[in-house]
Order: structure tokens, then sequence, then C-alpha cells
């Protein structure tokens, strides 16, 4: 076998394995050693241990000949801070690829060459060593009936929240190309053992082509450091976190992964605004308030999902935005403007048949919300056209749960978009409208977006059930968003005009 130029990190992460250490290494296949299959470093980081390991590692490789990079961390890191350093040691040396063994020698280090080999011929990004991919083998290799059981659970758990399909969340046999980790910021991650869910999130999020190969269970001697209550609860809350940062409900930068520049953000980018017509939501709310063959002004329309949903029913809908969408042939016109230039304004040219203007998640983006919708006032009194308007609600519970823990962080998506800047309750919302000239004819509270968050599927829809039933109950403090529906009043000097040149009779 040729042997093929793609550069391979064997990382081995030990702590306190000096009894297990030097079978590691005695176990990994010649080929790896020698270069023959491919290019390969075999680094060894001790993670601080209390034991004899770096003397065991040193004796094993001055006894039989073997190169290896040993290094030892100056405290200990953990098991996922122990990773981060040698993920940053492949990424900094221009390593291929990086594959993650254990040093107590509960994964089988023969397995090295099919661990690399998809990524070497492209067909992967990342491959995890899966021992549940035929769950009875699992058992047969001395897996604990107990952990077997919360392995299976979890992982069911774990996919049904990231939409995923993997066999096993849990394995710690792991190889990563160092393309994928260069666009995933897994230094954010846990230093602890959910360092492993973390970066499973990561590669979903971005799309990372990940693939599991089959692996034998071995448990032997080895001292296992994981709680395992405490291993549960916070894999399940890195899964939840993540989905919820979709849509501003929480955030945290490893789950982060655009770091826009201040130059950058939001500008012709419309890349995360995400069709939410088939579910009660702000684009619902808006498509429930017209009628079939109406025609729209859509202000900040996007991409067009909502001038979609309209064309559907015989509306015309004329767009506006401040770039360009990929697909304009859903809109009878389409008009490139900045919102926040007042000298752009002009540019919204309401037409007399129009019959309803949509400003769906507009007014938080502006710096001058008030003016705006002066502006548009000024455009449309004396009419019957109506506003359909929605913008998130501050006060959701969630926020206000986020507050009262210390917590106020702007993200790229949801309430916090960073973004936004103006953000309303319905009372302020409807405060500016109405000294803005308009009539607030209806108001809705607007439920989470589960479905984008969690995915399409029925624990997403009763999620939303719930959600309807508690805004039923607290409209400010449930409802995600805001939807109002404005019309404008008849405007002061029409009214003074009309007072002073009346004649209601003279009195005596």
């Amino acid at each position: 076998m040729s042997k093929i130029q793609y550069r391979t990190l064997i990382l081995i992460v030990a702590y306190n394995a000096e009894r297990h250490i030097s079978t590691v290494l005695k176990r990994i296949p010649e080929a790896i050693w020698n270069g023959e299959s491919y290019d390969c470093e075999i680094l060894v980081i001790d993670d601080f241990s209390c034991d004899e390991t770096v003397q065991v590692c040193n004796d094993y490789c001055l006894n039989n000949n073997r190169k290896v990079t040993l290094l030892r961390t100056p405290s200990n890191q953990g098991y996922g801070g122990n990773q981060k350093i040698g993920y940053s040691y492949a990424l900094k040396n221009g390593f291929d690829a990086v594959v993650l063994l254990h040093g107590d020698g509960q994964y089988a280090p023969e397995l090295l060459p099919q661990m690399i080999k998809p990524l070497a011929e492209q067909k992967a990004e990342a491959v995890f060593g899966s021992r549940m991919k035929v769950k009875k083998d699992a058992l047969k290799g001395g897996m604990p009936l107990y952990k077997f059981i919360a392995n299976t659970l979890l992982t069911a758990l774990q996919n049904t929240i990231l939409a995923s399909d993997f066999s096993e969340f849990h394995t710690g046999y792991r190889a990563y190309s160092v393309s994928a980790l260069k666009r995933i910021p897994y230094l954010y991650n846990s230093d602890w053992f959910d360092f492993d869910t973390d970066i499973i999130i990561q590669l979903i999020n971005q799309e990372i082509i990940t693939i599991e190969i089959g692996i034998p269970t071995h448990y032997g001697d080895e001292i296992c450091h994981v709680d395992n209550l405490r291993y549960g609860v916070a894999i399940l809350r890195s899964c939840l976190q993540s989905r919820m940062q979709r849509y501003g409900i929480f955030y945290h930068r490893k789950f982060d992964y655009k770091a826009l520049s201040a130059t950058e953000e939001g500008v012709g980018d419309h890349s995360h605004y995400r069709n939410k017509s088939h579910f009660d939501s702000s684009h619902f709310f808006a498509l429930s308030s017209v009628a079939n063959g109406e025609t729209i002004h859509d202000v900040g329309c996007g991409e067009g999902h909502i001038a979609r949903a309209l064309q559907a029913r015989d509306c015309i809908v004329h767009g506006l935005d401040d770039c360009t969408p990929r697909d304009i042939s859903v809109f009878a016109s389409f008009t490139q403007m900045n919102l926040n230039k007042a000298a752009d304004w002009k540019n919204i040219q309401i037409k007399n048949q129009c019959d309803a203007i949509f400003l769906l998640d507009i007014i938080e983006h502006l710096d001058h919300p008030e003016a705006f919708m002066e502006y548009i006032f000024q455009q449309i009194k004396g009419t019957d056209i109506r506003i359909i308007v929605t913008t998130p609600n501050i006060a959701f519970v969630v926020m206000r749960i986020m507050l009262m823990l210390g917590h106020f962080e702007y993200g790229n998506h949801g309430i916090l978009d960073r973004t936004h800047k103006r953000l309303f309750t319905f009372s302020s919302l409807q405060r500016l409208m109405e000294q803005s000239g308009f009539i607030v004819e209806s108001q809705a509270g607007i439920p989470a977006p589960f479905p984008l968050a969690f995915g399409d599927h029925a624990i997403s829809y009763h999620l939303l059930t719930v959600n309807k039933w508690l805004i039923a109950l607290s409209k400010g403090l449930f409802s995600f968003q805001i939807g109002m529906v404005l019309k404008p009043k008849v405007d002061f000097e029409t009214v003074f005009l009309k007072t002073i040149n009346s004649d209601a009779g003279r009195g005596l």
C-alpha cells in the first residue's frame, strides 16, 4: 500500500493512565508508527496526572525505540481542556487531521487506519467510532447495563432535540479534519466531559459531514472520572441551549459561528431569516391579516418568503429592502433602500391600490422609529391602508429570567439580535404607534418559533400549543413577539380645519 501524504495527529489524552498508557501505545498498528499508510505523529498530553503516566510513557518509548511527542499540562485542564490543547497543536503545526484516542485503553488503537481513511479520501470531515452501531455488541463487550440504557436514552433524546441521527453521542473515539476544526469555535466549549457533546452540536450546526464506523466495546479496570448525573444534565442543557440560541432565547459564543465585524453586521445578508409561514409565527400573523388578491408593500422583504406565500393567494407584492433578493420574480416591483436613511424614505411610493403595508421585524432595526412611522403616516393619512407590524417582545418571560440571573447578551438571532437597536413591550409599541398617528385595531401575542429552534416535528408543535395557552393567560409575559394591525386615524390638521369651518348654529 502506497503512503498517502495526509498528515494526521494521533492525540492521546491521558490522566492517571500509568497502568494503561504503554499498552495503548503497543497496540497502535505498525503502519501508523512507520508511516506506511499515512504520515502520522503520536502526541500524548498528560493532564497533570498524580501518578507516573509520564515516566511510564517515556520508558516505553525508550525501550521500544518509538518516537512520541510527550507534553504535560502545567495544571489539570480537564478532559475537554486537554482536547483543546491537542486540536490547537494540530492547527498550528499544519496537520490535515487529528484522531482522539484515550490513554486508558477503552478504545481500540488497532482501528486508527479505519478512522483516518474516510477523512483522507474526503468522504467525511469527521468520523466517530460508535459502540452502538449494533447495540447487542455493546452489551457483549461488557458495557454495564445501566450505562447501556443511559447511553441509548440520552442519544435518542439528543437526536430528537438536534434533529440528528447518530447511533451514539457518547463515544470518545473521534477523528476530525483540521478544515472542520477551523469552522467551529471549540475553544469556547466546556473543559469537562460535555466537551464531546458541544463539538457534536457544532458539527451539526455547521453541516459538517460526519460518519460513524462500528468499533468494539471494551470495559476493563480503567477508572471512570465522570459524574453521570452531572454529565447527563450538562449534555442535555447544551443541546437545548444550542436550539434556543437560534432565536435569541439563549446566547453562548460556542454556538456563534459568524463573528461578524461591525461593518458587516446585517448588511446585505438575510440568510438567517427563514420561512415561518407554516406555523403560528410573525409570518403567519401577517398572512392572516390580509385577504386574497390584495396589494401589499412588504418593507424589509428579505428573500421573499412572505411574497411567495402571498403570490399563491393572487396577491400583488411590492418589495423594499436594503439588498436585492436572489429571486425578485415573486415581486411586482422591488426597490432597494436603506430604512435608516431618511433621504431614502421617499422611495416608499404607496400605490393608490395598496391595501396593506408589512413592517415585519423592522421597527427594532431603526435608529429613529418615531420619525419613520410619522413619515409613513403622512403617506397614507386619509386612507384605509392597514399597517401590519411585528417586533420582538423584550418582556418575554425568558428575557426576564435572564435578567434576574444577570444575563443580557446579544447574539446573531432572536430578541437580542445584535442588529436590534430599539426593543419594545406591548405598551411601549402601542404608545409609539398612537403617538405617530395610528389606531391599533388589534394586537396579538406570537409564540416562540419552536419548529425552527428544535425541528419541524410533533414536540415543537406541542410546545407551540403550550406557549399559546400561556399567552392567553398573560400576553405581555409569554409572547415571544408582538403583532399589531394599525390604521391611520384622522390627522389633527383635518380635524382642526373641519372644526373651525363647521357651522353648528349660534346660541343665544
